[in-house]
């Protein structure tokens, strides 16, 4: 070990005994509506941000506006035939709180297929980088490339008025939501399809044009796409993606800058790569039991491996949620409506049958339920998306309705600069360890 790093080493023991006295003596000590165990545990269940696009339910799971994910697939508009919601009409919820009409949902579609051309240098950027980058940091650079075309730092720059900030960020942000379903395809035929592109297909809606381009002509698949982009869409203000999008875009960063921070942060495995995680497990599990579809006994056993070795069963458990993810819910039911034979289907229904009971019965976790990202990867692959490590991107794709709908109501709002108060662990000791 370097000699820097073995410094760094005996002054960092020192800090973790403060953090774990900290932590194990003092957690309940109240710093005013909120306690030290908040402060030092990223602070959960402190309420400090104001979100109008959704809200989380620990009961009833995540509400747009006030409706349910069940409601949303009855009530916003579809596609003629389609059986699930249109995303554009998602947004349309998300940003003016109100149901669309048909007519509203297609407008949104008409907004971004007219936006949705994206300039050579973007796609010459990409293809500067190794064809073994990773997809999420593909879709970062990507969005970053497009920058230079921002209408609302342009025009601030130029001075613009304050009070117009607003009408410069819903610009940014219609052209940066009408882009990415081609940003997002064109990464994926580049890395896993020989560079062989598909062009738009301007007919299409955004979620069904979205799965064209990745070369997914299947119709359940468009479907599928559809119900992926809505459930994904927003989950309230304080997870990683939404809050760095916020806290970013509260410097008066423009919507590519915020969103491509946010997408660095969905990037990582606590949020938005859990997905991949979830089939790599189910995929390992078929591999050590030997059969395609494995009984509910062997899937039991191959829990209690899992956590006997130290690990989580991925998918199951929320830091909000207290029942069942009602996202997890929705693709299930899609699942059962379209392809309830296949192996890995059945699985995660068995999965869902046996792990909360295995969790509960170990007494160490608050929520034993399912997850969104429980289910997601079962149906991707079923339609023959086997590229794992592009799942996040197509979270990312989803996730820009909620998280840049916010932002135009923050520039809209004149929302201020982000800048929460910090302590050091020597502060808390010395105001309250002392004291006790």
């Amino acid at each position: 070990m370097e000699r820097l790093k073995e410094k760094f080493v005996q002054h960092a023991e020192k800090i973790k005994e403060d953090f774990l006295t900290l932590k194990k003596d003092y957690s309940e000590v109240n710093l005013g509506d909120y306690n030290i165990g908040q402060v030092m545990g990223g602070m959960r269940g402190m309420t400090g941000l104001l979100y109008e696009t959704s809200a989380l339910d620990p009961d009833e799971g995540i509400r747009f506006r006030g409706y349910s994910i069940t409601e949303l697939r009855q009530l916003i508009p579809k596609v003629p035939g389609g059986t699930e919601p249109m995303p554009e009409g998602t947004f349309y919820l998300m940003l003016m709180d109100a149901l669309p009409t048909e007519e509203e949902a297609w407008m949104v579609t008409e907004s971004w297929r007219s936006r949705a051309e994206i300039p050579q240098h973007v796609f010459d950027t990409l293809d500067s980088l190794p064809i073994s980058t990773h997809p999420m940091t593909q879709f970062s650079i990507g969005v970053m490339a497009m920058q230079n075309d921002s209408v609302f730092a342009k025009a601030y720059r130029d001075g613009a008025k304050k009070s117009d900030y607003w009408v410069y960020m819903y610009e940014d942000v219609m052209t940066l939501i009408g882009r990415l379903p081609r940003l997002a395809a064109y990464i994926y035929r580049r890395t896993y399809k020989n560079n062989e592109h598909i062009a738009p297909d301007p007919k299409l809606d955004w979620a069904g044009n979205f799965a064209h381009m990745l070369g997914y002509e299947q119709d359940e698949f468009k479907k599928l796409m559809r119900l992926y982009m809505t459930i994904h869409a927003d989950h309230e203000g304080g997870n990683v993606s939404a809050h760095t999008t916020r806290l970013v875009g509260s410097a008066l960063s423009d919507a590519y800058l915020s969103f491509a921070a946010s997408m660095n942060g969905l990037a990582g495995p606590l949020h938005g790569l859990a997905n991949q995680e979830v089939i790599r497990w189910i995929l390992d599990l078929q591999k050590e039991i030997g059969v395609s579809l494995p009984s509910k006994e062997q899937i039991e056993a191959y829990i209690h491996k899992t956590l006997d070795e130290g690990r989580v069963v991925p998918g199951y458990g929320h830091a909000v949620l207290r029942k069942t993810d009602p996202r997890f819910t929705a693709q299930h039911d899609f699942a059962m409506k379209y392809m309830p034979n296949d192996d890995l289907v059945q699985i995660v229904g068995l999965l869902y049958e046996v792990v909360p009971r295995v969790l509960n019965e170990t007494g160490k976790v608050k929520n034993p339920w399912p997850n969104v990202d429980a289910h997601s990867g079962a149906l991707l692959v079923h339609f023959g998306m086997v590229e794992y490590d592009f799942y996040t991107v197509l979270f990312g794709v989803s996730r820009s309705l909620g998280v840049l709908a916010s932002l135009i109501l923050d520039r809209y709002l004149s929302l201020p600069l982000e800048r929460p108060k910090s302590v050091t662990m020597k502060h808390l000791l010395e105001k309250y360890a002392v004291k006790n």
